[in-house]
């Protein structure tokens, strides 16, 4: 097995578990969705079909995570992507899934 000389464990352990978290299909709709553009969760929530309660749940996974942020806007919480590179790993991801299947 070869691994980058200046990856460390502790880096590896990182990526394990944000490659857990991408493993579930309502976090991978979410994401997806926040590609597109920053949302509230009811907007999360309607756009995937999960309930509101399930949305805020993976929502506290993937801020941990690292994946998405947020921003109160008034009395409202927008999630957006944390940055380009959610984006193209998803992006990727999605593709290769696509491209296989």
């Amino acid at each position: 097995m070869n691994v980058r000389p200046d990856t460390d464990a502790r880096t590896i352990s990182a990526a394990a578990e944000i490659l857990k978290a991408l493993a579930s299909t309502s976090r991978l709709l979410i994401l997806d969705r926040l590609r597109q553009s920053p949302c509230s969760v009811g907007e999360l929530a309607e756009a995937t079909g999960l309930e509101q309660n399930a949305v805020s749940n993976h929502l506290r996974i993937l801020r941990h995570l690292a994946l998405v942020t947020s921003e109160r806007d008034g009395r409202h919480i927008i999630y957006s992507l944390h940055d380009d590179h959610v984006s193209q790993l998803l992006g990727q991801v999605l593709d290769h899934a696509e491209h296989t299947h």
